[in-house]
């Protein structure tokens, strides 16, 4: 896809301040630190457009961007350790779990693992949920540059074998080569413009 423009829109914690735009969105979910902000950054090749950290937390809030005046990437807030105060840390279950219940604009739910760390309870839980709702998600495995091609193809069957889950579509992505952009923007433009075909 050729990114004409991409901007950032506002920050939200509350249902009754997301943006009203009707536009397609797709959004990433993962743990703190996962690499969320940078691979929108990547994705968008806007450097920046998301704010990144070296500590896990970095989004606190439902980030929402804009992309070519016609769908939205949004950034949600990661779960697991992150350095953020404790009353923080609490709100983001609730905070996400409403936006995915309640969003409307919604389309495609990224679900991104490292593809280093073994999968929990948390990541888990977060894709029985998806599933139990009935709501589009993909798995992206980020990092894979730290691995043989081989190894990152084990270690993710590996990890959804641990969750129960049967062979699925997933993605192998890394912010530093690139690899895994142009099957990520494949699988999106999909969820954007089946919604708007006639």
């Amino acid at each position: 896809m050729k990114i004409q423009s991409a901007h950032f829109l506002k920050s939200c914690v509350a249902l009754k301040d997301y943006p009203i735009l009707n536009l397609p969105e797709i959004a990433f979910a993962g743990k703190s630190n996962v690499g969320k902000s940078s691979l929108i950054n990547i994705l968008t090749q806007r450097k920046g457009l998301a704010k990144t950290s070296q500590l896990p937390g970095c989004t606190q809030l439902i980030n929402f961007f804009v992309i070519n005046d016609f769908f939205s990437l949004v950034d949600l807030p990661g779960y697991g350790f992150a350095k953020a105060p404790l009353a923080v840390k609490n709100q983001w279950g609730p905070m996400v779990e409403a936006y995915l219940k309640e969003r409307q604009p919604l389309r495609l739910v990224l679900l991104l693992l490292d593809i280093r760390r073994d999968g929990d309870e948390k990541d888990r839980d977060l894709l029985n949920w998806l599933q139990s709702y009935h709501i589009p998600h993909l798995i992206v495995f980020t990092k894979v540059d730290k691995l043989s091609k081989q190894q990152a193809m084990l270690r993710s069957r590996s990890i959804l074998a641990s969750f129960g889950q049967p062979p699925v579509p997933l993605i192998l992505f890394s912010v530093r080569t690139g690899e895994g952009r142009a099957e990520l923007w494949s699988e999106i433009e999909k969820h954007i413009f089946l919604e708007n075909m006639p």
